[in-house]
């Protein structure tokens, strides 16, 4: 299944793509850098 589909018609997957989140079921909480990015400094 390509994931442009997924993305099209909008299901958990699809959404997961689009906001560059883990896919698979991993938590986000402490990890998945790889997918978010490099951290964001908080602003003061």
């Amino acid at each position: 299944m390509s994931i442009k589909r997924l993305m099209d018609l909008g299901c958990y997957r699809g959404l997961r793509h689009r906001r560059g989140l883990p896919v698979r079921g991993q938590r986000t909480k402490t990890n998945a850098r790889t997918r978010k990015g490099p951290r964001k400094p908080i602003k003061k």
